[in-house]
């Protein structure tokens, strides 16, 4: 089974959101004009952060991709210029509020944080109620050059908008964090990256040639990996594999480091789900930041 899939699922597993979150979830909806995956399986949320736009510039936004409008949602801080920048990217299920309101928390917290729908091209997670077919549909056809072409075109819009890309970085969520592996590999202007459960190994396809694990040699920035030790999906045998193959790499690698979550199953940081870890969520968050400060991205 694709480990996409199998995390996603096992993550989503048990139990109904509730009315306030269904109402926020599609007051987002109507607001970006992007979906929120929650018909993809039964959803609960132990935790709905609502994070405020006060004090931001927070809303959908099109990057020009090649003369392809690409939407994203974006938030910073008003009025200011010359911001370090984050990319955020999302798990399967695309631009939704949760990864809006990471943009926010992340507003608030002094950066111009941009979220791109890397999907758009391929599909709408939002439109499918059975995970299986959005992994085959959708997640599957999405190739990771052209996820890379994205993201670096972010960096010009980013610049052009306030942001300062010489203090770059990267963050991302399961797909997202493999993402971040990635990215980090291959954007030199980039100076750190902070991955939250997103796979090391894989098989390869014409979409997805080569995973984290293979591309230590290239890394070009320090990635902070948060995994957790209930991760059915992850297999620690896989991080103790990441964790040697840094060690013998370049630079950057040796400075990447690991924080495993002992009782953390996957997606211990998505507020929406039952999977959410308050302890290990928060801890994360604050060693992320913690990361990009150290790395000068602040």
């Amino acid at each position: 089974m694709n480990h996409n899939l199998l995390e996603d699922t096992q993550a989503l597993l048990g139990g109904r959101m509730g009315d306030a979150l269904a109402t926020r979830r599609m007051a987002l909806q109507a607001a970006l004009g992007v979906g929120y995956a929650a018909a993809a399986a039964p959803i609960m949320a132990q935790t709905a952060i609502q994070t405020p736009s006060t004090g931001l510039v927070a809303g959908e936004v099109t990057v020009d991709v090649d003369g392809f409008n690409m939407p994203a949602y974006r938030s910073a801080p008003a009025g200011k210029t010359g911001l370090p920048v984050v990319l955020v990217i999302s798990e399967i299920f695309g631009l939704h509020e949760y990864i809006a309101d990471i943009t926010r928390r992340l507003a608030q917290a002094g950066y111009l944080a941009l979220a791109p729908d890397l999907f758009v091209r391929q599909g709408k997670p939002s439109a499918y109620t059975d995970i299986p077919k959005l992994q085959a549909e959708v997640i599957s056809k999405v190739p990771d050059a052209q996820v890379m072409r994205d993201l670096d075109a972010c960096l010009a819009w980013a610049t052009a908008h306030g942001g300062n890309t010489d203090r770059l970085a990267i963050t991302g969520f399961c797909w997202g964090g493999r993402i971040t592996w990635l990215y980090a590999a291959h954007q030199p202007r980039l100076k750190a990256g902070v991955a939250w459960y997103g796979r090391l190994v894989g098989q390869s396809t014409p979409q997805t040639p080569a995973h984290p694990l293979a591309g230590v040699g290239q890394l070009k920035a320090p990635v902070l990996g948060l995994y957790g030790a209930a991760d059915t999906g992850i297999p620690l045998d896989t991080v103790d594999k990441m964790r040697a193959e840094l060690a013998t790499g370049p630079a950057a690698a040796k400075a990447s480091e690991f924080v495993v979550y002992p009782d953390a199953p996957h997606a211990f940081h998505a507020d929406y789900r039952a999977s959410y870890r308050k302890p290990a969520a928060e801890d994360g968050w604050q060693r992320m930041l913690a990361w990009f400060k150290r790395h000068g991205v602040a």
